[in-house]
């Protein structure tokens, strides 16, 4: 079982409101900026572009995982499911979800970003399950549903962050609201 960090286990609103902060930018002009960027799906990393601005460091914390995240993650585990967190996120994302999964990845480290294929196919390699025993868990269609049935995982697409809700999962996926009705709808 492998998740998608940003809107799946950690709500971004936090971080969001940091960087904004960081970077002196009204915290409304950035989630608008990024609210058009979503409608349009078009890749989150052009809000500083369009702000004309260098993108601050900003991370999760602790206190932004969802309700919902850390009990779904430690009631797979108990069932003897390997349990991973993986997404385009910088390597320092790693080390706030390292104690509570089996696996971490980032696309930094990895040096590839969803939705590429690569992406898919070094996630298969450092978990060792073949895409068949795999589901992989996502808000984003466009970089975590499709990719993941392409590669020959199940796909869960979780509706909730802004990419969540405007994003319409393609009748092989899985759908889901929240976290914790994953394991009924994945069978464990």
């Amino acid at each position: 079982m492998v998740f998608d960090v940003g809107e799946t286990l950690v709500d971004e609103t936090g971080m969001w409101e940091r960087a904004a902060d960081a970077a002196g930018v009204p915290r409304f002009t950035l989630m608008g900026v990024l609210g058009r960027l979503a409608a349009r799906g078009q890749h989150h990393s052009g809000v500083w572009s369009i702000l004309g601005i260098e993108q601050p460091r900003s991370t999760w914390s602790e206190d932004d995982f969802y309700a919902d995240a850390l009990p779904c993650l430690k009631r797979l585990r108990s069932r003897g499911l390997l349990v991973g967190a993986v997404g385009n996120t910088p390597a320092e994302a790693e080390d706030l979800l390292g104690a509570h999964v089996d696996l971490v990845g980032s696309s930094v480290r990895w040096g590839v970003e969803k939705p590429a294929p690569g992406f898919f196919a070094r996630l298969t390699d450092e978990t060792g399950v073949s895409p068949g025993d795999t589901a992989y868990v996502g808000d984003r269609v466009d970089n975590d549903v499709r990719p993941a049935l392409t590669a020959g995982m199940l796909a869960v697409h979780i509706r909730r962050g802004p990419w969540g809700h405007l994003h319409e999962a393609p009748p092989e996926a899985l759908r889901i609201g929240s976290l914790d009705e994953l394991p009924e709808a994945v069978g464990v």
